[in-house]
């Protein structure tokens, strides 16, 4: 439901495009981790994977479960809350192993939460948390490095910024791009695969911010 939803709602704030790596091939019970820059890139990867037949179940923040509604719509369709320093922590790779060996595609975001800026420029991604590796791991499944870039110029800033930016997206229609990079196959150690997922989200999320001409991803 959310894929879809986004792939209807994303083209009414801006305009997305979509590439992959040549020859990438999507194996079903995949990883996808993608950088996390904005509120709106959820929204923007979920309707850019869905255009190309991937509807993943997201791990995300687990105060959105509290939100009426929407916290039961969210566990109907499988998603995954985090609690960060909660006794319950351990318990979103548990459910993301399960929903793997399930087959499902689970997304997730590595650096564990949004920049804070006030501008809406890219920045390449931050430092990865330990939770990505421990998955790959633990269960053996491919990793997809995706780049999203954009999503700033839709929210990003204080809440003021973001909901203004939210209400003008409609009339503006920024330029989003979202690239999917080839799977990787982590078999190192720790250290080794948190470097490789980082240079490959990096470089996903660089092809897609020099698709949109920013500066950050041009001077690179």
């Amino acid at each position: 439901m959310f894929s879809r939803l986004a792939d209807v709602l994303v083209p009414a704030v801006g305009r997305l495009t979509v590439t992959t790596d040549a020859g990438s091939v999507w194996t079903p019970g995949s990883i996808v981790v993608a950088n996390h820059t904005s509120l709106a890139d959820p929204a923007i990867v979920l309707a850019a994977l869905h255009r190309l037949g991937i509807e993943p179940v997201a791990m995300g923040a687990a105060g959105l479960w509290r939100i009426p509604l929407l916290g039961r719509a969210l566990t109907r369709e499988g998603y995954i809350p985090v609690y960060r320093r909660d006794p319950r922590a351990a318990d979103a790779l548990d459910l993301a192993a399960a929903a793997l060996a399930r087959g499902r595609t689970v997304l997730i975001y590595a650096e564990g939460g949004i920049p804070v800026r006030e501008d809406a420029a890219e920045a390449a991604p931050g430092a990865f948390r330990s939770g990505l590796t421990r998955l790959a791991a633990r269960t053996g499944a491919p990793v997809v490095p995706v780049g999203q870039a954009g999503a700033r110029r839709v929210t990003s800033g204080n809440t003021v910024k973001q909901m203004a930016g939210l209400l003008t997206a409609p009339v503006r229609r920024p330029a989003l791009h979202v690239h999917v990079g080839a799977p990787l196959s982590l078999t190192d150690d720790h250290t080794s695969n948190t470097r490789q997922a980082h240079a490959a989200v990096t470089a996903a999320w660089r092809t897609a911010a020099a698709r949109l001409g920013e500066p950050a991803a041009l001077a690179a």
